[in-house]
Order: structure tokens, then C-alpha cells, then sequence
């Protein structure tokens, strides 16, 4: 009886402590799950403020260019367009060639820098995003293949259709920073540009022929490439860089094709 009675003991000891630790495990599996799942939480609370946080940084800057665009037009050019017309009457009393030439002179620069300021006015009023993306970045490949000092080939896909007003103007704005850098640091001869489609992602790919650059200056040198780095995974997409000295640099792009 009594050696049953320890069997019986042993038994139900055994089954309290196994259910003791299966109960412990159980806790432990739920705390790490519950954990994981508020660390998602977070992430995607954090990821959605930062995203936010840009479409707002976009739409200030974009009223802050039109605004700017509008002060041009409005006060700028209003003022050198008065100062032509002084500048025509006084060519008007003063009929001396030295000082006909030199007004003339003078009336000529105005005149020229009217037409800039009114190009860059309508540049920075203009909503000119309502435009395809391909369209968009083929402009301003245009532009820097109008300078006649470098080749630069765009290629795109048919059937790319972005609406997002962010997502357009991060690929357009990282586009440009591209061209720029290598206008000016890659010492390149020529410029590729191409964007394509495909089930999962849009895809933007930016290539020079330039002289390159060491990756490991990145961290203290690469600010701006650091700040297309932030804007691309603002907007869930995918920054590819490679660069090597001597054999140019290439960029590559991948947004969700949602």
C-alpha cells in the first residue's frame, strides 16, 4: 500500500512539473510572440510616420517653389520689366552712339534675364507631375543631353502607370540628383536611364561611365546618396548601389508595382 502509494506520489509530481515547465514554455513562446508582434506594430507605425512625414516634407516644398515661382514672376519681373522701359525712354533722349550702345547693351541683359526668370517661374508654378513618370525623367534627360557635352540614353517600358503623387516625385528627384553627380563628379562621357516593369516591382536604373568610386567612403562622404537611400525606402522600395573606380556607377531602384 504504501509503495503504491508512492508510485501514485511520484506520478503526480511528475505530472505537475511537466505541466509546470509545458506552462513555463507556453509563457515564454507567447511573451516572444506577443513581443515580435509589437515590435511589427511599431515598425509599421514607425515606417507609415515616415512616410507621412515626407508627403508632407513634398507638399511644403512644392508650395514653397510655387510660392517662389509666383514672387518671381510677380515682383522680380515686374521690377526688370519697368527698368527696360526706363531704359528704352532714356535710349530715346540719349542719341549718342557710345551711350545708344551701351543702353542697348544693358536692355539686352534685362531682356535675357526676363526670359530666365519667366522659364524658371513656370518651371517652379507648373504642376507638371500630372505627367507620366517616363515622361517626366526622359524630360530631364533631354536636358542634360541638350548641354551637348555628354551622350545620354533613356529607354522605358510601355504600360507604366504611377498615381502617386510621392512615389513620382521621388523617382523624379532622385533622377535628377543622379544626373547631377555624375554631370559633376563623374568626369563620364555618357549616361543611361532606363525604366521598366515587371510583375512585382517598377524599376529605375541610373548608370555613368564615370571614374567611379571607392563604396567604403560612403560613410563619410556619401550625404547625398544617403539621403536617395532614405527617400527610396520611404516610398518601400529597394536601393541597389554599386560603384567601382574606374568603371563607373550604377544605380538601381525597385518600388512595389502596387
Amino acid at each position: 500500500m504504501g509503495e503504491n502509494t508512492l508510485i501514485i506520489t511520484l506520478i503526480l509530481f511528475s505530472i505537475v512539473f511537466v505541466a509546470f515547465i509545458v506552462g513555463i514554455v507556453t509563457f515564454v513562446m507567447q511573451y516572444k510572440m506577443k513581443k515580435k508582434t509589437h515590435e511589427k506594430e511599431l515598425e509599421i507605425t514607425d515606417r507609415k510616420h515616415r512616410q507621412e512625414l515626407l508627403q508632407t516634407q513634398i507638399e511644403i516644398q512644392s508650395l514653397t517653389m510655387k510660392h517662389i515661382g509666383r514672387e518671381i514672376h510677380d515682383n522680380v519681373g515686374q521690377k526688370l520689366t519697368l527698368s527696360s522701359l526706363y531704359l528704352q525712354q532714356l535710349l530715346m533722349d540719349q542719341r549718342t552712339s557710345e551711350v545708344e550702345e551701351n543702353i542697348q547693351r544693358i536692355n539686352d541683359i534685362i531682356n535675357d534675364s526676363l526670359q530666365d526668370l519667366r522659364h524658371l517661374s513656370k518651371s517652379l508654378t507648373d504642376d507638371t507631375l500630372h505627367q507620366p513618370i517616363s515622361e517626366l525623367i526622359r524630360q530631364e534627360c533631354e536636358k542634360v543631353q541638350s548641354l551637348q557635352k555628354f551622350e545620354v540614353h533613356f529607354e522605358a517600358d510601355t504600360g507604366i502607370d504611377i498615381h502617386s503623387y510621392q512615389i513620382k516625385t521621388v523617382l523624379l528627384r532622385i533622377t535628377q540628383e543622379f544626373l547631377q553627380n555624375s554631370i559633376k563628379h563623374a568626369q563620364c562621357k555618357r549616361m543611361d536611364v532606363q525604366l521598366t516593369i515587371d510583375e512585382k516591382h517598377v524599376v529605375l536604373t541610373l548608370r555613368d561611365d564615370g571614374i567611379g568610386f571607392d563604396m567604403n567612403t560612403l560613410k563619410s562622404n556619401g550625404i547625398g546618396l544617403e539621403n536617395m537611400r532614405k527617400r527610396t525606402e520611404m516610398i518601400q522600395g529597394i536601393f541597389i548601389l554599386n560603384s567601382e573606380i574606374g568603371k563607373g556607377t550604377q544605380l538601381t531602384l525597385k518600388i512595389p508595382n502596387s
